[in-house]
């Protein structure tokens, strides 16, 4: 058993650059994945960026074995994760000190509720924008699989630096998994 072991389909991850960064005028230089897993996301990542590290805590075979939240500065333009989900918090809050240009994060829509959270990262950080799936992402334990669907609901939360208190932007990703799908991606 590993400690969060839900690896995030390709597709969703080329919805982040399609929907939400596109229109927004992002830069793209160099990127942490902190919680790679088998780096379906990692591989994403470098189709858009010049230099992608990877690393997870636990050894999946992809990346190097760190922990995020046990590390020292880190410089580097973005921070991109799918992150445990109950240390989201904590990877944000760690990553929002150390990424230049920005942070985003896939999870669960519930990730929006709890009155802790609120007064501890988005009373203080509002993400810049919440880009919320029309379509169900389908995240399972332990592997993507292209015939898998699912119940819940997740959204990407981008945090533009220098974060500004600001209403945080609602984004609609459309569905787009037939689009963005690629058959290699399950391979």
């Amino acid at each position: 058993n590993s400690l969060d072991d839900f690896p995030t389909p390709q597709w969703a991850t080329r919805a982040l650059f399609k929907y939400v960064f596109d229109k927004n005028k992002m830069v793209f230089r160099k990127c942490i994945e902190p919680a790679c897993g088998r780096g379906f996301m990692a591989e994403v990542l470098k189709e858009h960026f010049l230099e992608v590290d990877s690393f997870d805590i636990y050894n999946y075979g992809y990346g190097e074995i760190k922990d995020f939240l046990a590390t020292n500065k880190i410089k580097t333009d973005w921070i991109i994760t799918n992150p445990p989900f109950n240390l989201a918090e904590k990877f944000v809050i760690k990553a929002l000190s150390q990424a230049q240009s920005g942070v985003a994060i896939l999870v669960r829509t519930v990730f929006l509720e709890g009155i802790g959270r609120h007064k501890r990262l988005f009373s203080l950080f509002p993400p810049t924008f919440l880009a919320q799936f029309v379509e169900r992402v389908p995240i399972v334990k332990g592997r993507v699989d292209s015939k898998v669907s699912s119940a819940t609901s997740y959204a990407w939360f981008v945090w533009k630096k220098p974060t500004i208190k600001s209403q945080t932007k609602v984004l609609w990703i459309p569905p787009c998994r037939k689009e963005l799908e690629k058959e290699e991606d399950y391979k």
